[in-house]
């Protein structure tokens, strides 16, 4: 996560980051959102170069995260097939906005967390529970076996 942050991000990388979708999942995507009308699965995968089944995984990939929508049209003989358009950009954004807004107040809270369970351990250590390696030792660190701060005190004195 933090090579995340500190790398140079643009705006197809939100689709990486915020949905996991692969390059391929962005190319489809790409190519919705500059398209005129809805495509079929066999338009996008011409496209885009792949396989149908490759292109239709790329599909239902963009259409869990919501950045597309499917609509069946139906034939007047019977039967239907399915096109599929880019979301309107807006609502792409508030939904990542949301998710960053959730993400956001969960680390907060998980940090939250994080500070009350160390804190307590610190705590405990020092009113009379047993000792951690983290904690300091009074007998070590001086000679006489007194407190460093303490013998520091006195030979500023002397």
């Amino acid at each position: 996560m933090s090579e995340q942050l500190r790398q140079d991000m643009q705006c197809e990388s939100l689709l990486e980051c915020f949905h996991g979708l692969k390059r391929l999942d962005k190319q489809c995507f790409r190519v919705l959102t500059q398209s005129e009308e809805p495509l079929t699965v066999d338009e996008i995968a011409e496209i885009v170069n792949r396989e149908r089944s490759t292109a239709y995984r790329s599909i239902q990939r963009l259409l869990q995260a919501g950045f597309i929508q499917k609509e069946q049209i139906n034939y007047d003989q019977g039967g239907y097939y399915h096109v599929y358009s880019a979301t309107n950009p807006d609502e792409i954004a508030n939904g990542m906005q949301r998710l960053l807004n959730d993400w956001y107040a969960k680390m907060g809270q998980l940090i939250r967390e994080f500070e009350e369970k160390y804190a307590e351990t610190k705590n405990k250590g020092t009113q009379s529970g047993p000792r951690s390696e983290f904690d300091s030792d009074p007998n070590h660190g001086s000679e006489s076996g007194s407190d460093p701060q303490t013998e520091s005190e006195v030979t500023a004195e002397q």
